[in-house]
């Protein structure tokens, strides 16, 4: 298994998929459950290095766009999607009405304006299009972006830090996001869209199942359950499907 360390952009900008593994597998069948992939036209919004659109291309169409905010992830992500390019969220270079389907993954949280990003998405989505949009949730116990202190960024899991009230919080996180239920379904207010769908998941857990395969398997199980149970609400992320209006 290949250990990746943070790259230079993993406080502002997060990190992407590196490797392909049951975690981003089982999201990939979430968005097929939900919205039209094949023969679609696809955007992956904030694509890093291509994982999603890669599979897109692969699996149901070769019509996929792709889009990321820094050039060498678009570089490597344009090896498998020719047709991705730079671009910031709030200003999307593509006409409107265009994509069956968007999906944004965990990347709403770092765009410098998630309002805005969210009303491009919705311009550029055909009437009867979704989007598919997984974002971080406030209430999981753990911020995987990691924190600052004392002026220095310390990348990696923190517990706690998004239980605490906003002005301590966002001086521990300012560079990153997380959102309650009602701050993400507010994103798309006043917006000619629809909610389909909303949920929290919990995420593949893979590194803990490769450590520890046992324990992990047994952990992964048991959370997939509480899914379906009211202890989602401490679940990694939102799954949220929104359909424009026609």
């Amino acid at each position: 298994m290949t250990v990746h360390h943070p790259s230079d952009q993993a406080a502002l900008r997060g990190e992407p998929s590196y490797v392909w593994r049951s975690g981003q597998e089982r999201r990939l069948q979430m968005i097929a459950q939900w919205a039209a992939l094949k023969d679609a036209r696809i955007l992956e919004a904030g694509c890093g290095l291509g994982a999603y659109s890669s599979q897109f291309r692969r699996r149901y169409s070769p019509r996929v766009e792709a889009f990321d905010v820094e050039l060498d992830r678009v570089k490597e992500a344009s090896e498998e999607t020719p047709h991705a390019l730079v671009a910031a969220a709030e200003a999307l270079p593509y006409r409107t009405d265009l994509f069956d389907t968007i999906l944004s993954n965990e990347v709403i949280e770092h765009v410098v304006d998630d309002r805005e990003a969210v009303h491009e998405m919705v311009r550029t989505l055909k009437p009867g299009g979704r989007i598919v949009l997984f974002c971080p949730n406030r209430w999981y116990p753990v911020e995987q972006h990691g924190h600052y202190w004392k002026g220095d960024y310390h990348f990696g899991n923190t517990p706690l830090i998004n239980y605490l009230p906003d002005r301590w919080r966002n001086k521990l996180a300012p560079h990153v996001r997380t959102y309650s239920a009602r701050a993400v379904r507010g994103l798309f207010a006043g917006l000619p869209v629809r909610i389909v769908y909303h949920t929290r998941i919990f995420g593949g857990y893979d590194n803990i199942v490769y450590r520890h395969p046992r324990i992990g398997r047994i952990l992964r199980a048991v959370l997939y359950v509480a899914e379906h149970t009211p202890l989602r609400v401490l679940g990694l992320s939102h799954l949220l499907i929104v359909e424009k209006l026609g």
